[in-house]
Parts: structure tokens; sequence; C-alpha cells
């Protein structure tokens, strides 16, 4: 099979989805990206170079993968439909620096497959100065805990560019008081800086979701990132936070650490910080919520 990348065409999917007598899983949130203009944009989003170890989720038929193996140093790509896998098998025979794995890249919804994790690590290992960008045209249904657990490690990617619902792009880069602003707009700007690359009509892609998308690309800024000294309890904190949007914000807090904190501890906390019980979080910019979550913290 050739290695070029109109190999991603409307008519050459559907001729070679029927010649492997396979079609689309709406269950595995597959969509493919078809416009070969917005393929490119995501490649260039990505800025590849030759010390870059690129994780993609959802390899389909292989077509991305094929033009990032070019710039990359290695590309890692997961892909648990395994008719799709031996598809992909085909077009990306004899890549050398692809490595193919046919699982699910979750574990579960808060837990990344251990065996991705490892081969990546692997591959970062082998030549000092490797870094990890997540590329991605990304199932639809494993998006957010994706890139929530991607930003949860240790050691997360330099970046990510992916295409994911225009809807979930417009939480993560939403600004404080619209009504897209909530937990994970606060986790990934806290540690990110979030730029809408473009948005995608539902033309896009085969078959046609009944949603837009977006390419979106996601920079990590390690002095951001420093800022937090306990991820884990302000990844919840934020959650929980948002639990019940309408809830004024000492209500929230009430509800979140009823049997941590007592009332007038609540108060006193919120009355130090200068911010009125009967706000809503979604009023909070990033640094305040930061800030509240350690005045919390420290109050335990």
């Amino acid at each position: 099979m050739s290695g070029s990348s109109s190999n991603q065409t409307l008519s050459f999917l559907m001729r070679r989805f029927e010649e492997a007598g396979i079609r689309p899983h709406t269950r595995f949130g597959q969509n493919f990206l078809i416009d070969l203009n917005l393929q490119r944009v995501l490649l260039e989003a990505a800025e590849l170079g030759d010390n870059d170890v690129v994780l993609e989720v959802g390899t389909g038929t292989g077509s991305l993968t094929l033009l990032m193996a070019r710039s990359a140093a290695h590309v890692v790509t997961v892909e648990i439909d395994r008719q799709l896998f031996q598809l992909a098998g085909e077009e990306l025979f004899g890549q050398e620096n692809v490595t193919m794995l046919q699982l699910d890249a979750l574990k579960n919804k808060n837990r990344l497959n251990p065996a991705m994790l490892g081969e990546v690590d692997r591959l970062l290992s082998e030549v000092p100065g490797r870094r990890l960008k997540l590329v991605a045209n990304l199932p639809y249904n494993v998006a957010t805990p994706i890139i929530s657990n991607l930003l949860a490690l240790d050691a997360p990617p330099y970046s990510m560019i992916v295409t994911i619902q225009r809807e979930l792009a417009d939480r993560i880069t939403a600004p404080p008081g619209k009504k897209d602003y909530g937990g994970l707009s606060i986790w990934m700007q806290s540690q990110c800086r979030v730029e809408l690359v473009r948005t995608m009509p539902p033309a896009a892609f085969w078959p046609r979701p009944k949603v837009g998308s977006a390419i979106i690309r996601i920079t990590l800024d390690e002095p951001l990132r420093r800022r937090i000294p306990d991820r884990e309890f302000f990844h919840t904190f934020v959650r929980a936070m948002f639990f019940h949007r309408r809830k004024f914000l000492r209500s929230e807090l009430l509800s979140a650490f009823k049997k941590r904190l007592t009332k007038p501890q609540v108060d006193g906390i919120l009355e130090q910080m200068g911010i009125p019980g009967t706000v809503r979080a979604e009023t909070l910019d990033v640094d305040t919520m930061l800030a509240l979550c350690e005045a919390v913290r420290a109050s335990l």
C-alpha cells in the first residue's frame, strides 16, 4: 500500500473498509478525518522534530501515523479495535520508528494503561533530551480522560495537539464567567497554555458526527505547574467546586468538606480571602481558585 496522505480520503476509506469487511464502531467513537488540509493543519501545529516521541491514541487506518513517523523520533500508536489495528498494520508495515499497540489506552476512567505508558517511558529514556507529545484525532468517547490523565502524570507531555469535540475544546479554553468554564478549564489552564487552533465542521469526518470539532494545542507551562503543591488534591478540589454548578461557593465548600470543615472555618477562609460566599465557582479565575484550594488544604 502507498504511504501517501491521500489514503485518508472518503473514497479510499470506504473502499478499504468494504474490502476488509469492516465498518466504523460508534461505541469506540470512530470518526475519521477526511479533510486532508485539516490533517496538515494538525500536523503543522504539532511541530514535530527528531527528538519527539509521539503518542497517538486512535491509530485508525494509520494515515496520520505514517505522516508523523517521517518527522518524529518515534511514534507509539494505540488502537482498541482489532480489525482497524490489522488494517493499519498493512499501511505501517516496515516503519521501524512506529510501535503499534492493540489495547485500550485507559485502564479505567481515572488511569491510563500501564503497558502504553511503559512503552512511552522506554522510548523517552533511550535518548537524553527526548520529549513526549500527544498528537491524535482523539476518539470522542475517551478525549476528556486521556487529556486529563496525561496532565496528571509526574512527567506529562510537552504538548498535546488533538482534534476533539468543539464543546470540549470550548470547555478547556473558556475564561471565567462563561458557561463552558468549569473544573476542566481550571485544571488545564492552571498548568498549560491552551489555544484553539482551528474549528472543524462535521463534514470533515467520516462517518459525519452530529457535532462540530476543533484542533486544540495544549502546551505544558512548568512555572505554572510548579505553583501547585498537591496536584492530586487540586484536581479533586476543582471538580468538587463545580459538582453543583448553581450552588453558591459557600454551600459548595460545605458540601464538599462537610465532615472535615465547620461552617465557621469555611466562613473564615472566605473572609480571609475577601471572597463573598454568595458567588459561584464559575466566577473565580485560576489564580483565585488555586489560592482558595491552598487555604482549604491548610485548614484540614
